[in-house]
């Protein structure tokens, strides 16, 4: 097979794929004629109404396909190699990489570093433009393929050099240029590491930055997270509340700036900063729609803002009165250290509305990376374990549900970062572990209804304390 032939893994039914008798294990080899290189060629070719696939069947038989569809629909199959091509690896070292604070011993694919600009548009993720060539930026110009998604770090050349350890990396932010010229939407990442792309050096990234706007959308300023596991690893070093409030002061400034000129806030501090200089977190309409929530921007006033409309929804109908509720059950919820105060609100806040329900908010410690990683997202199941058990062993009684969010396992898995899987956490502490959405929303579904399932719509006669309930 050679390097342009792509097999097919799955046909998703009622799809053109499957009307057009399209079958795992067929190759694609071309449309309209043009050989595939990527994922980015197979969805700028299949924009059209009209294309000729050709693809070989497993009997070794080939196939010409017109097909008449609608502009942009897809054939419905999924491919062995999502990408359709390798992917590319980072060829960075940079002083604040989280991989190479990993603990030994892990699942070989944690320790790939990716830095492949295909998977900022299918996936979100965020590439430092090192990876990428002329002809990259060309396709995605022509290709109109948005967002891209970039970790500038910081905008002074010879200091990005320093911060990626890699000698290509300031010339590359002439990429930027390139991008806004061709009106490519952008997003970009600041990881803010103390003493290195912080105070004036973060002002001047700011005010280059900004002159990408209104093409790039937002800016996110994140903190560099800092595990025990960096010996021979650049000294990096944790902010101070007060050293968290200098860098959200000058980001609120500039926010202002930047609204009064495009309308857009642009430039964001993360939740975490917000959390680290206990300050309560901007209002809804500074997030300008939530761009950036996969960064931890914004997460926890959505989450506020989310339960406190279904927290009203539960207890009052649409003509002001208070619904009839009966709930009795004990709950516990895990969560890290982060987003505890803001789960712990929420929790009492539930708790006074319906006196029956009692509930535990557990705030996990991070023993695993050390206690300096404090977001859900990276505890892992033997610190789950750990932690909970002894809180058993102490007599607490921690009901017969446990409610974990859905960003604590791989994606996709049922798993945890440390290859422990939700029914081995279940088995140790006795409990039945449900997962759900990070949203509030599923917070206020799963504590009222014991059926709560992710991923299903719970409806009303699903959603049974709570008479009446109106999503």
């Amino acid at each position: 097979m050679n390097k342009t032939e792509h097999v097919v893994k799955e046909v998703m039914p009622g799809s053109i794929a499957e009307e057009m008798g399209i079958e795992a294990g067929d190759v694609l080899l071309s449309v309209n004629d043009n050989e595939i290189e990527d994922v980015f060629d197979y969805r700028y070719l299949m924009k059209d109404e009209y294309v000729e696939v050709l693809v070989r069947k497993v009997d070794g038989e080939e196939w010409l396909l017109e097909i008449d569809k609608d502009y942009d629909e897809d054939l419905g199959v999924e491919f062995e190699n999502g990408l359709m091509s390798d992917y590319r690896s980072c060829s960075n070292k940079c002083i604040f990489c989280f991989i190479d604070q990993m603990p030994p011993g892990m699942r070989e694919t944690l320790y790939f570093k990716d830095d492949d600009s295909r998977l900022s548009f299918l996936q979100g993720n965020y590439i430092t433009l090192t990876n990428m060539t002329e002809k990259d930026v060309a396709r995605i110009i022509q290709m109109q393929l948005a967002p891209i998604n970039i970790s500038v770090q910081t905008t002074n050349p010879e200091l990005r050099c320093k911060m990626l350890n890699n000698r290509f990396a300031g010339e590359k932010l002439r990429f930027l240029d390139r991008l806004f010229e061709g009106h490519v939407e952008m997003n970009g990442q600041i990881v803010c590491c103390k003493g290195v792309n912080d105070g004036e050096e973060l002002r001047r990234s700011i005010t280059d930055l900004m002159k990408y706007l209104p093409f790039m959308r937002s800016v996110s300023v994140v903190p560099a997270g800092i595990t025990k596991y960096r010996e021979g690893l650049y000294p990096l070093e944790l902010f101070t509340k007060e050293e968290a409030g200098k860098i959200i002061d000058m980001i609120e400034a500039y926010q202002k700036v930047c609204f009064d000129q495009y309308g857009l806030h642009f430039i964001h501090a993360s939740d975490e900063l917000y959390m680290l200089a206990e300050r309560d977190f901007p209002e809804e309409e500074r997030y300008d729609g939530y761009i950036q929530l996969e960064n931890g921007v914004g997460m926890m006033r959505l989450f506020r803002e989310e339960f406190a409309g279904a927290m009203r929804a539960a207890c009052v109908d649409s003509n002001g009165h208070k619904k009839l509720a009966e709930v009795k059950r004990t709950v516990t919820i895990a969560t890290g250290k982060l987003a505890y105060s803001v789960i712990r609100e929420a929790s009492e806040k539930m708790m006074r509305a319906f006196p029956g329900l009692t509930v535990h908010v557990c705030p996990i410690r991070n023993d695993f990376f050390g206690e300096t990683i404090t977001v859900a997202g990276l505890v892992t199941g033997r610190d789950l374990i750990a932690q909970l058990k002894e809180r058993q062993q102490d007599g607490e009684n921690l009901g017969d549900t446990l409610l974990i969010p859905a960003n604590m396992l791989r994606s996709g898995e049922q798993v945890f970062l440390d290859d422990v899987a939700v029914q081995e956490v279940a088995q140790a502490l006795g409990l039945r572990v449900v997962v759900t959405e990070p949203t509030g929303l599923a917070f206020v579904e799963a504590l009222l209804n014991p059926a709560y399932h992710m991923g299903r719509d719970n409806d009303k006669e699903n959603f049974v304390y709570v008479q009446g309930y109106d999503r």
